[in-house]
């Protein structure tokens, strides 16, 4: 069964990493190998990661894999949208929402 394209959505999430010091290397390693994954804000034992998604399944295997990094202690889900990849295309002046100025 194939999808349509144009009904695609991206998934966007911000994750927290609680993790050891030592684990910082393992973890920039890894996500420089990922092109979902950003680390947004680095820090000593707890980083904010991005990840840009075609599914929340991919999503959430992300989040795994990063719980499997060594020295990685937990993943936490801190922010989740879903949009149609047509509509994140849009440019802001083509709204045509009820309510929006013309």
């Amino acid at each position: 069964m194939s999808r349509d394209a144009s009904l695609a959505d991206v998934h966007i999430a911000s994750f927290v990493v609680q993790h050891r010091a030592d684990a910082m290397d393992a973890m920039l390693a890894y996500l420089a190998a990922q092109p979902a994954l950003e680390m947004a804000v680095p820090g000593e034992h707890r980083s904010i990661v991005l990840c840009e998604s075609a599914d929340q399944y991919a999503l959430m295997d992300s989040m795994e894999a990063l719980r499997l990094l060594p020295g990685v202690l937990n993943v936490l889900l801190v922010y989740h949208h879903a949009e149609p990849e047509q509509a994140l295309s849009q440019s802001l002046g083509d709204s045509t929402a009820a309510g929006a100025p013309t």
